[in-house]
């Protein structure tokens, strides 16, 4: 008896089985090497992820250690404070201020030392003019002046020595703000020649700023102080030159200034008089280079006077150019040159009024004034140099109205001589004369030879 095998060669339901095995192999083993994939994937993501950490961990710690050396190094260079005493400063100078604000302060101390003669007359033993050059307070035979010469007067004084003081903070954004006072000892006397010589301190200069905003006391926009020469006197070409410092609005972009300012009409053979309703308004240009610097500007202002018996208001101006010529690795040439009526408050540290009051109607009338300077600088080495420097102004007053003994012009021719042994070290001589002429025609002169010492710090 044989057994027969199906056609197929195998039953039927174990063939079934085999091809449900296989299809369960074909699919199941691509997705389990998908999710092992996957979380080899997701295994790695984490791995990066913290190799990211450590090595900014790792970079965070050297960071640390550079900063922490530093302090040392700084600290080992600072000098050691001796044993039982506290550190002079501790913290920052200006713990109220915005934090990364710096802080400056400088200055200068100079003594001065003068020999005056005047030829029509004597200076008063407590002028102004004894410490430095006014050209107003020359005497004139009839008009201050007994018209006989004086002897030589000595005089010596610190009181221009000064000190300023300043802080300057830039923001984030690019903001910059500050503030800056300055004060120099020539005020009012304290105490006397006799023994101590002491003067008060004075504001010069007292003003913030924010970015091309400035606010408070300061030089006029209407001046150009780094146009004016160097001289040993305080201001040197005082005869032609624009100085005033006062409380002020300015707007600065670029070479563009524009300020409105504090504004006081002055009076010919009288007391000033405040009664201004507008302030003075200047507007100023500049340009610099290595060939030096130019600039111009004009003054609008509003003269008034507001008393018994006068009541007027009129209107004034003026305009100046002015600056410094380089002409070389050894010389320079500064000047200026200032016009205009009403205005005569603005030069020489007020020779004369802005205007005079007309006791026939009360009225006002504006004093016209012509100024101007020339001076010139030559370095014979880096430590020596010298100027020559001539300054002059005109004044165009109504003699019916101001009488004949007010000053009509005055002018002064000045050398010096200055010798740097060391950086910020200054040893300067300078001759000086001046004359004075008066209304009528009538003269006076002065001579004189100033020395000084000077530290800038």
């Amino acid at each position: 008896m044989s057994i027969r095998s199906s056609s197929h060669g195998l039953p039927a339901t174990p063939r079934k089985r085999a091809l449900a095995a296989a299809l369960v192999v074909a699919l199941g083993v691509p997705g389990l090497a998908f999710a092992q994939s996957a979380k080899e994937q997701a295994l790695e993501a984490r791995v990066a992820e913290l190799e990211k950490m450590v090595q900014q961990l790792v970079s965070q710690q050297q960071q640390q250690q550079a900063q922490i050396g530093e302090v040392k190094t700084a600290q080992a260079t600072q000098p050691a404070v001796p044993a039982g005493k506290r550190p002079i400063q501790s913290t920052t100078i200006t713990p109220g201020a915005v934090p990364g604000t710096t802080f400056k302060f400088g200055g200068f101390v100079k003594a001065d030392f003068l020999a005056t003669q005047t030829g029509d007359g004597q200076l008063a033993d407590d002028a102004t003019g004894r410490s430095l050059y006014l050209p107003g307070q020359t005497p004139v035979h009839g008009a201050g002046g007994s018209g006989e010469s004086s002897g030589v007067d000595y005089n010596a004084h610190a009181k221009f020595s000064r000190f300023n003081l300043g802080v300057d903070h830039v923001a984030e954004n690019g903001d910059k703000a500050g503030a800056l006072f300055e004060m120099d000892f020539f005020g009012n006397a304290l105490g006397n020649q006799t023994a101590t010589n002491t003067y008060g301190v004075t504001l010069r200069h007292a003003y913030m700023y924010w970015n091309n905003w400035l606010a408070g006391q300061t030089w006029s926009n209407f001046m150009d102080a780094a146009s004016i020469p160097e001289a040993v006197d305080f201001v040197g070409p005082t005869d032609g030159v624009l100085f005033v410092r006062q409380a002020q609005v300015r707007y600065t972009k670029g070479g563009l200034s524009v300020s409105l300012e504090n504004p006081e009409t002055t009076l010919v053979n009288g007391a000033s008089s405040d009664r201004g309703t507008m302030p003075d308004l200047t507007v100023r240009y500049g340009w610099k280079g290595d060939w030096g610097t130019f600039g111009m500007a004009g003054l609008v202002r509003q003269l008034k006077i507001d008393r018994p018996g006068f009541d007027d208001s009129e209107i004034g101006g003026g305009v100046t150019v002015g600056g410094k010529w380089v002409m070389g690795g050894n010389d320079a040439l500064h000047y200026q040159l200032t016009g205009g009526e009403g205005i005569a408050r603005y030069v020489g540290l007020g020779i004369v009024g802005d205007a005079s009051a007309d006791a026939s109607d009360g009225s006002l009338d504006a004093t016209g004034v012509l100024a101007g300077y020339v001076g010139w600088r030559h370095a014979f080495t880096p430590k020596l140099r010298t100027n020559l420097i001539y300054a002059r102004s005109d004044y165009d007053h109504e003699a019916s109205i101001t009488g004949p003994l007010v000053t009509k012009s005055v002018q002064s021719l000045r050398t010096n001589l200055f010798y740097s042994p060391m950086p910020k070290v200054d040893v300067g001589a300078e001759l000086m004369y001046g004359v004075r002429e008066i209304e009528d025609g009538r003269k006076g002169d002065i001579r004189r030879v100033q020395f000084t010492t000077k530290y800038s710090f």
